[in-house]
């Protein structure tokens, strides 16, 4: 299930966050967190499985297009397809008519979107 971040979710945020490599840095981290949380266009979902947390996805959105910063996965839930439920589950907020890359993620992206968006053709 697909989570709008909020200020309680901070501590968990950030351990999800932490998991990707431009996040290693506390200070760094600190800095991204406060940017979801100050500026309008970002965006901060958890993915909630069960009682667990496993995963979280940061856009910025602008004109309905959301461009993915980070997104990651607890690394005992990786290779289970999580990341591509997760941006399956953002384009189906109807809030975004399409997901973009950020240089950071574009190679993983560009992994998922062929299968998220082979999926939401068969609908």
């Amino acid at each position: 299930m697909l989570i709008r971040y909020k200020k309680s979710f901070e501590k968990i945020a950030m351990g999800l966050l932490s998991f990707m490599p431009s996040e290693k840095d506390v200070k760094h981290l600190m800095e991204t967190i406060h940017s979801y949380e100050e500026k309008d266009n970002w965006h901060l979902f958890l993915w909630k499985k069960d009682e667990e947390y496993i995963g979280i996805v940061g856009i910025i959105e602008e004109d309905s297009v959301a461009t993915i910063q980070h997104i990651t996965v607890v690394p005992s839930y990786r290779g289970e397809g999580v990341a591509i439920t997760m941006l399956k589950a953002l384009l189906n907020t109807g809030q975004f008519k399409e997901i973009n890359a950020s240089e950071d993620t574009k190679p993983f992206i560009e992994k998922c979107l062929p299968i998220v968006e082979e999926v939401d053709d068969s609908k």
